[in-house]
């Protein structure tokens, strides 16, 4: 049985300006040990899928409509918030995008680390520190016996970041939740942030849910990878079919913007439009409107679901579209797996 699965999840947030429909039916799971990378652009809904995960999304004005999320043969979107609160912090975790607005200004970094381990393990505060000690060096904070007791704005944004992944970490938690975990670090540190965490990985079996716009770290690291555009998934599958057997018009634009394949002195490829307006109804294909390929007729009639090529590599097959024409993908640059994933890491 998954450790998480997740079927037919849908969040809104009811607004003046009508009803967003932020997450609109999306189903993966996830096993013990398992990555699942989640990408798209900005807006494409992975942040408040996750969100939706861990209930915190604000009520009013998000409400989640429907969906089970199964954790361990437990409901999440069905618990009481007592229940949750058993499983928020200790047994699920999550990195929060932005370091600089998740920190409590006025707590000390010593008192928000040990909070999660003294609310769930039977810890005294001297044990907890030296814990949080551990953790901080973990993720490379120079002096943390000394920093420890500091508070957020003696840190710089990028050690805020590395003070939110060891607060995640610092539980052990079953299931971690990375939204955009290396944001603000350089490339260097991000090796290395990443590098704790699949050590985790392999100690604890800790599953990893990671959202990024980095398609480099994805092919590095995740073992499937689910593609997100106007709220669904587009495709999905392990990382060797989404990356190399790319089926979508969408992933294969997305594939197409890596700095790092470019030609030098060519002008970068970017996605021509914008992403959809999700508080309006959506005819056919969300991507109609900025899709490449030639069309084959107007888009009519519901959003198309996910189709199975019959080895779990799922896509939103637009019959609008004609996808099986030619199209330069960035694949076609190199010569080998590892040179795409050197590539796309190297942005």
């Amino acid at each position: 049985m998954a450790l998480l699965d997740v079927k037919d999840l849908r969040t809104s947030f009811y607004t003046r300006d009508g009803v967003v429909r932020a997450v609109d039916g999306v189903s993966f799971s996830l096993d013990k040990g398992e990555t699942l990378g989640i990408v798209g652009e900005s807006g494409s809904g992975k942040s408040v899928t996750c969100y939706s995960l861990m209930r915190l999304i604000p009520e009013p004005p998000g409400r989640i409509d429907g969906g089970t999320a199964i954790f361990d043969g437990q409901d999440l979107l069905r618990m009481s918030e007592k229940e949750l609160r058993k499983i928020r912090g200790r047994r699920i975790s999550m990195i929060f995008q932005d370091p600089m607005t998740s920190l409590n200004p006025y707590l000390r970094i010593s008192t928000q680390l040990i909070e999660a381990l003294r609310l769930h393990y039977d810890v005294d505060k001297k044990t907890a520190v030296n814990k949080a000690i551990a953790a901080l060096e973990e993720v490379g904070i120079p002096e943390a016996a000394k920093r420890v007791h500091n508070y957020p704005h003696e840190f710089s944004g990028g050690m805020r970041q590395r003070v939110m992944i060891a607060m995640a970490l610092i539980t052990e938690p079953d299931l971690l939740i990375a939204d955009e975990p290396t944001t603000a670090l350089d490339v260097t540190v991000q090796a290395q942030i990443m590098d704790i965490i699949k050590r985790r990985q392999e100690e604890l079996g800790t599953a990893v849910i990671l959202i990024t716009h980095d398609l480099g770290v994805v092919a590095g690291t995740c073992d499937k990878v689910n593609v997100m555009y106007g709220g669904r998934m587009m495709e999905s599958g392990t990382a060797d079919q989404v990356f190399y057997n790319a089926r979508h018009p969408y992933t294969r634009s997305l594939q197409k913007t890596i700095p790092s394949l470019q030609t030098k002195g060519e002008e970068l490829y970017t996605i021509p439009g914008l992403p959809p307006d999700v508080s309006k109804p959506i005819q056919g294909c969300a991507f109609y409107p900025r899709c490449p390929y030639p069309k084959t007729g107007k888009p009519e009639g519901d959003r198309p679901d996910l189709v199975d090529m019959g080895d779990g590599h799922c896509f939103a097959d637009c019959r609008f579209c004609d996808s099986s024409a030619p199209i330069e993908s960035v694949l076609s640059k190199v010569d080998s797996p590892d040179e795409v994933i050197d590539a796309g890491a190297a942005q």
